[in-house]
């Protein structure tokens, strides 16, 4: 299996032919599964496909569309599953949905995550492939709260959306800083005060009196028992279960996962999936290995062409506070002047790895890899695209992510230019240092 992060795709791949570039699509072609988040819409703004309002508080948001004809390109590099479920998978509305089902569909491309009911949405997709049939559920924890499937009844028809996995977030305060938000809040008007109290909603928040300040995220048990009754029944029909999740959140650092997502990783495997990737941040976390299954907390990216999607929403033009007549590069200049130079000036946005598991006999065997760079430096019209790093960088990637894989007790070695997970005596069982 060859597991990939972000794929914000918008321009062809197959023109290039770059020795680096070719060798990562040979990696990707050689593997019997191909997997990549597709954050992004493949339509033509057919007459049903319209912006949706997500991005109306936000200077930096992009609404992630491009040319059907993509999907085949992805196929053309060894892809054979794409996931579906993240922030952008309503970006314009219901009918970019169907569209790029219809577009992925057209280039035999398997994908999951999105449906026109919760209970589509939630299920799996399935590929053959010689070394068995492959099975695949995607979810996301970041997303508009417009974007999650609805559940179907008998009187009414469900929602269109993604598969949801979400949380609960409670604030914990000390005594001091809990009384004064109780105060604050009672001046306002808002729900109560904190004297005496342990428990305040503001702002539509839930804080608590604790002995020190922490943010506490509990998983929503319906979503998870019903993606975990999914992953369950993928087991029963497939001989591999990969589960998939695009998730923001960050722990103490934007490096370290959050708590909520390293618990869901363990209960899915618990409940029999072979692999865990996670994708969203846009940056490398973590490796674990658990009960003899890897997780992978974030692949970070691997296309980030979102300075090239052919057009943005009107409203994206005026919350930059842009004419009618300014055009695509002036929105995409502005944005980045407003954000101080933003991802373009951060090389860990543009430095990550392609994973490669090999399983033999039902057993975890080995887990490689390949750090792979998009550009770090080129102007807008060259960055963006992935191909394998040179040498110094390479060593560079996989030491820092051997660095964010040691609280899991993973050791990652450098070796031939590429990351090898150790896994003799490494399957843990699930516990941090």
């Amino acid at each position: 299996m060859a597991l990939t992060g972000d794929a914000i795709i918008s321009r062809q791949l197959s023109a290039y032919a770059e020795p680096p570039f070719l060798r990562m699509i040979e990696i990707i072609r050689n593997a019997d599964v191909g997997f990549t988040n597709l954050e992004i819409l493949l339509h033509n703004y057919e007459d049903d496909v319209i912006p949706s309002i997500g991005y109306l508080p936000r200077a930096a948001g992009t609404y992630m569309r491009a040319s059907p004809d993509l999907a085949r390109e992805l196929a053309w590099a060894g892809f054979n599953i794409v996931a579906r479920a993240n922030n952008h998978a309503v970006d314009f509305g219901i009918g970019g949905i169907r569209a790029t089902d219809r577009a992925l569909d057209a280039a035999g491309l398997v994908h999951a995550g999105t449906g026109d009911n919760l209970a589509l949405a939630r299920s799996p997709g399935y590929l053959e492939t010689a070394g068995g049939r492959v099975a695949f559920i995607s979810a996301a924890s970041s997303f508009p709260d417009f974007g999650a499937a609805g559940p179907q009844r008998p009187d009414l028809r469900g929602r269109p959306g993604l598969n949801p996995i979400r949380y609960e977030t409670t604030y914990v305060l000390p005594g001091p800083y809990f009384e004064q938000l109780g105060s604050v809040a009672s001046v306002l008007g808002s729900e109560g005060s904190g004297g005496g109290r342990e428990q305040l909603r503001f702002i539509g928040q839930t804080f608590v009196r604790g002995n020190e300040a922490r943010t506490l995220r509990t998983l929503n048990e319906v979503d998870l028992e019903e993606i975990l009754a999914s992953v369950r029944d993928a087991k029963r029909q497939a001989n591999w279960v990969i589960v998939t999740v695009h998730s923001h959140e960050r722990g103490a650092t934007r490096e370290e996962p959050a708590d909520f997502l390293i618990e869901f990783a363990h209960a899915v495997i618990d409940a029999g999936a072979d692999v865990f990737a996670g994708h969203g941040p846009h940056l490398l976390k973590g490796v674990e290995i658990y009960r003899g299954r890897p997780i992978f907390y974030s692949l970070g990216n691997f296309m980030m062409q979102n300075e090239t999607v052919r057009f943005q929403a009107g409203d994206n033009y005026r919350t930059l506070g842009l004419p009618p007549t300014a055009l695509p590069s002036d929105f995409y200049d502005e944005r980045e002047r407003t954000m101080g130079g933003g991802w373009p000036t951060d090389p860990t946005y543009w430095e990550s790895a392609v994973a490669v598991v090999e399983f033999r006999a039902g057993e975890l065997r080995d887990v490689r890899l390949h750090p792979i760079t998009m550009g770090f430096g080129l102007q807008r019209p060259q960055r963006g695209r992935a191909m394998l790093a040179n040498p110094e960088l390479s060593r560079k990637i996989i030491h820092h992510l051997a660095e964010l894989s040691r609280p899991f007790d993973t050791q990652i070695e450098f070796e031939d230019g590429v990351g090898r997970v150790i896994l003799s005596g490494s399957s843990s069982s699930g516990t941090r240092r």
